[in-house]
């Protein structure tokens, strides 16, 4: 690693179907104000929501979107996912995008069947799911539904921040607090979840440290940590689980 803490910030907002414009501006609002050299992530497909039944527009829209996105990027990392449309097919897609690029598209590779996103998007491989070095700094996403496969989690061993952008439903709320928790403590590294605000998600959004420390607010648009990155060495040294 380059550098020893990291600022890493959760987004927390409701985003609806028929508001793209106004997702996008909401977003932009809240990462101008992530400092430089900042992390930040936004939930999954805050840009369009799933606009199952809109999903030309909503791929079209996240290729309007682009330039904002990465000048939004300009020093500092910026990652969520968005609709993308690949030849005839649609795909959930995360993107880390870092100094005005994008370095990382990454496939929702397990689509959650009780939400029927299988009848829309195609399902990413899981070689697509893998650790991405930026700047010396190890990084991994899971999104949503994917941090319940263990095989996932295998691929993302040895990453020092774990991405995870949500539209995780209230009901499972426990769930998702607890699968992330664990996930801190058993990949001994920070996990940044961000969930949607929307009434019917289960928000809990924030960033757990790798000894399970968990700062959340479900109140909270904007959630910050800074991440002692010399916790993530201490734990691997200390109790050697083969992550070193």
């Amino acid at each position: 690693m380059t550098t020893s803490s990291k600022e890493l910030i959760a987004l927390q907002f409701p985003f609806f179907e028929d508001r793209y414009t106004q997702n996008l501006e909401k977003l932009v609002s809240l990462v101008q104000k992530a400092p430089a050299d900042s992390v930040v992530l936004a939930p999954e497909l805050c840009l369009t929501n799933f606009s199952f039944d809109r999903m030309e527009q909503a791929a079209d829209f996240g290729r309007e979107a682009l330039p904002t996105l990465l000048d939004l990027s300009r020093e500092k990392i910026l990652s969520l996912t968005m609709t993308e449309k690949i030849g005839n097919h649609y795909y959930n897609s995360a993107k880390i995008f870092h100094n005005g690029k994008e370095v990382h598209s990454q496939p929702k590779v397990k689509l959650f069947t009780l939400g029927n996103e299988e009848r829309y998007f195609t399902p990413g491989t899981p070689e697509k799911v893998q650790i991405v070095e930026i700047e010396g700094i190890r990084y991994a996403i899971l999104i949503c539904f994917e941090i319940r496969f263990i095989q996932l989690w295998q691929r993302i061993q040895g990453a020092d921040i774990i991405l995870i952008p949500a539209l995780w439903g209230r009901l499972r709320k426990a769930h998702l607090e607890a699968i992330t928790g664990a996930m801190a403590i058993i990949n001994q590294a920070y996990v940044l979840l961000s969930d949607s605000a929307n009434d019917d998600m289960a928000a809990s959004s924030g960033i757990v440290t790798p000894f399970g420390d968990a700062y959340r607010d479900d109140r909270s648009e904007y959630i910050s940590h800074i991440a002692d990155l010399r916790e993530v060495k201490k734990m691997r040294r200390y109790m050697d689980i083969g992550l070193t």
